[in-house]
């Protein structure tokens, strides 16, 4: 929700910012990397019991991520292999948060607690699965009103910001994205319900034949630069 209603205002201010930074050298790519390094180092703080630390580095985890669009727009570098990278790094990146928290309850709060990160990253992992699996079959499932990463890096912060505030965050996750992957799973749903029949077959079709003669092309392509 966070995240749809305010990037595009938000990209536009962050600009200059990605101007500096692409005089500079550095590439969208770079950001994309050094937000992945920083879960990792949030992971490990938080598996030894800094919260603070591990705050800091989620931190410096989103900064990189938010500023990474505006960095590959000022180079004209924007395409489909950074917003796959970006996207791949998104996933990876929530895999080393949570199980860091994951880590956390198994090392200092042993109990159930420790299945409720492991919740979230379930619940968030079939949210991203609903999006990209209805747009490949040509439907839409962007958005989600309750709980998208914006507002689970928000309330994890939240949460390790004041730590008897955690487990009623993470309780708050659970419920939100599983709601939020209710309302997509719906979304889809009614959408492939009015779709004819057949519909989303014969678009599948299509993209595999584009995608051999595609394929087809570039082999001739290379056939003839051997020549």
């Amino acid at each position: 929700m966070i995240d749809s209603q305010f990037r595009a205002g938000f990209e536009r201010s962050v600009k200059p910012i990605g101007i500096r930074l692409r005089r500079l050298g550095i590439t969208a790519d770079h950001l994309t990397a050094t937000g992945m390094v920083m879960s990792v180092a949030a992971a490990v703080s938080l598996g030894f019991g800094n919260l603070q630390l591990g705050l800091l580095f989620l931190i410096l985890c989103g900064l990189p991520d938010a500023l990474d669009g505006a960095v590959a727009k000022a180079g004209g570098t924007s395409s489909p292999r950074g917003a796959f990278f970006d996207s791949v790094a998104d996933r990876v990146s929530d895999a080393f948060l949570f199980g860091g928290v994951a880590w956390y309850f198994a090392a200092h709060r042993p109990g159930l607690g420790v299945m409720l990160p492991v919740a979230v990253l379930a619940l968030s992992g079939l949210i991203s699965y609903q999006r990209a699996k209805a747009e490949a079959m040509g439907f839409t499932a962007k958005g989600g009103i309750l709980m998208e990463r914006a507002e689970r890096m928000i309330l994890l912060g939240l949460g390790l910001l004041f730590e008897v505030l955690l487990v009623p965050v993470l309780w708050l996750m659970v419920a939100l994205t599983a709601l939020t992957a209710v309302q997509r799973f719906v979304l889809v749903w009614r959408q492939a319900s009015a779709a004819p029949t057949g519909g989303a077959s014969t678009r599948r079709t299509a993209r595999r034949r584009a995608a051999r003669r595609r394929s087809t092309r570039s082999w001739q392509r290379l056939r003839t630069s051997r020549r």
